[in-house]
């Protein structure tokens, strides 16, 4: 059996955000499913998602700083007509991912 929803999350700024709670409450009214897979696929090419763990917020502050220090805006880009952090978003969502599929049993996400 295949449900499928399309959702909208709320727009952020550049960075690394938690949006678990976001997504599960964009689902809540699903019939119930026991056992199933949530997939997970961005619409827009400078947008990526990534699993880390939520454990300490360091992880997400060292990942923004690792990227901004890998490709960073205003360099010389020849794609540069929709501003100076645009091909470096089109960068991270390819080096990343638009996509991820989460596992779902009794209830939890993982």
């Amino acid at each position: 059996m295949w449900y499928q929803r399309t959702i909208t999350l709320s727009e952020k700024p550049r960075g690394f955000h938690l949006i678990t709670d976001e997504i599960i409450d964009k689902l809540s009214g699903l019939p119930p499913v026991e056992t199933g897979l949530l997939h997970l696929l961005l619409l827009h090419t400078s947008a990526s998602l990534t699993l880390n763990e939520n454990c300490d917020p360091t992880v997400r502050a060292d990942m923004e700083r690792h990227f901004l220090k890998t490709v960073p805006d205003n360099a010389a880009y020849e794609h540069d007509y929709e501003g100076a952090d645009d091909m470096p978003s089109h960068i991270k969502s390819s080096v990343l991912a638009f996509r991820c599929c989460c596992l779902y049993a009794r209830g939890v996400y993982s």
